[in-house]
């Protein structure tokens, strides 16, 4: 496999470079870590010349499977550079799916099963709902959340084992941080080993949120990643070994990870229900990243995600139309969570053989959507039913 592993070297230099500059990191897990320390190339083009390069040998070589890998990293570090695709282009490239969005019809669909699962706990739609969900849920003391969660993933490892199927072991670090960023929780890492960041400047502390990222960060992206590492170290696989959030797997990730924790505790209402509002919320922030980059007024996306989510204040709007139009990395990445949790609760929804199927499969191989949807044909387009 040396074009794959030119490739993955490429791309770990090209890593390398954005580190030093201070930039986010392009890898966000490598499965099959090298041991010595990659060279970063001198600069964006430098590293955009070798990745164009490497295409040409792709392709010449049929090898679809890395040539889709890289036109998304060349999508990417283009970004990164200034240019500025249409959104349908850029995601579909990075993401692996048209951005089509959802119906309004779809969307109050949504919003009715979410609006049902929070009147069976006593809780009503209006700006308080936020408020009045968490507080179904006993608050943790910062202290206390890196052992809950680990409390919970280690409760909950057997079931999500036999889910998947893998034996695989991993390590986890837990660390405390405070990064002006959307995310709450993140995980990346090496081989079998992750790290788990706990935004304070974002998080929340309460048992509920402490076994949901259990199952979506712990259980989901870190035992998924280090099963897969597994596989390449089992088998000369012909995938790239480095995962990134800008390619066109993520939606498998994110999807997967998103809806776990209702898989794993199937009759937990409120579990049920976060995972609800989660779905809403999410088709509603794709409506607004479709809509701001195509030219909508800011003040419209604001007022119609205010009419679909009352409780969004108007700097949490104002944050997501910023990074879903102009950060090269969230304007790709932050679309794989509408297109992949809809499409994950459609599956549970429709087809449980599928559904064992699926999560079997996305602990042995990283999935595309064009993957995904051989093992559902007749599941919804992912990415939008519009």
């Amino acid at each position: 496999m040396q074009l794959r592993d030119a490739i993955e070297e490429a791309i770990r230099r090209w890593d390398a470079l954005e580190r030093s500059r201070g930039e986010a990191p392009v890898i966000d897990f490598d499965c099959a870590p090298p041991d010595d320390k990659p060279h970063p190339f001198d600069n964006r083009f430098a590293a955009l010349d070798e990745l164009e390069r490497l295409r040409t040998e792709a392709d010449t070589q049929q090898q679809l499977v890395l040539r889709t890998h890289l036109d998304a990293h060349i999508a990417y570090l283009s970004a990164l550079i200034g240019q500025q695709l249409p959104l349908d282009d850029y995601v579909s490239i990075t993401q692996g799916c048209i951005p089509r969005g959802w119906t309004p019809d779809y969307i109050e669909q949504r919003a009715h099963i979410a609006k049902e699962a929070l009147a069976s706990l006593g809780i009503s739609w209006d700006e308080h709902t936020q408020e009045n969900l968490h507080s179904m849920s006993e608050q943790l003391p910062a202290a206390d959340v890196a052992p809950a969660i680990a409390d919970y993933a280690d409760k909950f490892e057997p079931t999500v084992r036999q889910l998947v199927d893998t034996t695989t072991e991993f390590t986890l670090t837990i660390e405390d941080v405070k990064v002006d960023a959307y995310w709450s929780y993140w995980l990346d890492g090496a081989g079998h080993d992750a790290r788990l960041r706990i935004n304070r400047n974002k998080a929340s502390f309460s048992h509920v949120d402490a076994y949901r990222f259990a199952l979506h960060e712990v259980l989901g992206h870190a035992l998924q990643y280090s099963s897969l590492t597994t596989q390449t170290e089992a088998n000369n696989v012909e995938w790239p070994r480095i995962l990134a959030v800008h390619c066109p797997r993520q939606i498998l990730f994110e999807g997967m990870a998103q809806v776990l924790p209702r898989i794993a505790s199937p009759e937990d209402n409120l579990v049920a229900a976060r995972t609800k509002i989660d779905h809403l919320m999410s088709l509603v922030r794709g409506q607004i990243h479709i809509l701001i980059n195509k030219g909508a007024m800011a003040a419209d996306c604001r007022d119609l995600a205010h009419l679909q989510v009352p409780w969004w204040t108007n700097e949490d709007i104002a944050g997501e139309l910023y990074d879903r139009s102009r950060n090269p990395q969230f304007r790709s990445y932050l679309w794989s969570y509408p297109a992949g949790i809809d499409w994950f609760v459609q599956l549970i929804e429709a087809d449980h053989a599928t559904l064992a199927e699926v999560l079997r499969a996305a602990y042995k191989r990283p999935l595309t959507p064009s993957e995904l949807h051989k093992l559902w044909p007749t599941g919804p387009t992912i990415g939008g039913n519009q």
